[in-house]
């Protein structure tokens, strides 16, 4: 059977930061499962800043459904864990389970990725204290005021996080996260 993997969204997730790794993921082998505060269909977005534009520009995207929600989720059974951006990451941050799942991950040293507004996630549950982290840079305050370090590259690799700006940068560091699932699988497979 094939490792499980989660994929965090909310409502407002944005699209292609949401179906790139989910594809990326069966490609590699795995079980994405998208995990949500409840078990439903959610309404995905795209967002792009355009030029004449001073905030981003959103439309609607396509809908995905949830196939957990957070409270169902004992983060044992995945071997890593990917943050969404788009608004969701906003809304749901203040989920206890979801700070409890991301605390997890982190805390057992598993392959997390983030991409865009997902670093809410992390800086929420106090998991970007120290850490070096690619981020939008509108969101590189609340990197910062977390403890973490913005770096404005398309991949960055602290240890078993890595993190890209936003949905253009994922040619670059979903292969490095990728990497590191792999790597997780095989010590699992050696264990």
């Amino acid at each position: 059977m094939p490792e499980k993997v989660l994929i965090i969204i909310g409502d407002a997730t944005e699209t292609v930061d949401t179906l790139y790794p989910y594809y990326r993921l069966i490609e590699g082998g795995y079980e994405p499962v998208v995990a949500a505060p409840e078990k439903r269909l959610y309404q995905m977005v795209m967002h792009e800043v355009r030029p004449g534009w001073t905030i981003t520009k959103e439309w609607e995207g396509y809908q995905i459904n949830a196939a957990i929600s957070f409270s169902e989720i004992d983060p044992n059974d995945y071997l890593g864990i990917f943050f969404s951006g788009g608004r969701a990451p906003e809304y749901i941050r203040e989920d206890a389970d979801l700070i409890r799942i991301t605390q997890h991950f982190f805390d057992e040293n598993k392959p997390c990725a983030s991409v865009c507004h997902g670093v809410e996630i992390p800086a929420r549950a106090d998991r970007v204290r120290g850490r070096r982290m690619a981020t939008v840079p509108k969101c590189q305050f609340d990197l910062e005021i977390c403890g973490g370090t913005f770096v404005n590259e398309p991949c960055v690799v602290d240890g078993n996080l890595v993190s890209g700006r936003t949905f253009h940068d994922h040619g670059h560091y979903m292969g490095a996260w990728m990497k590191l699932l792999d790597e997780a699988r095989a010590a699992k497979g050696a264990a």
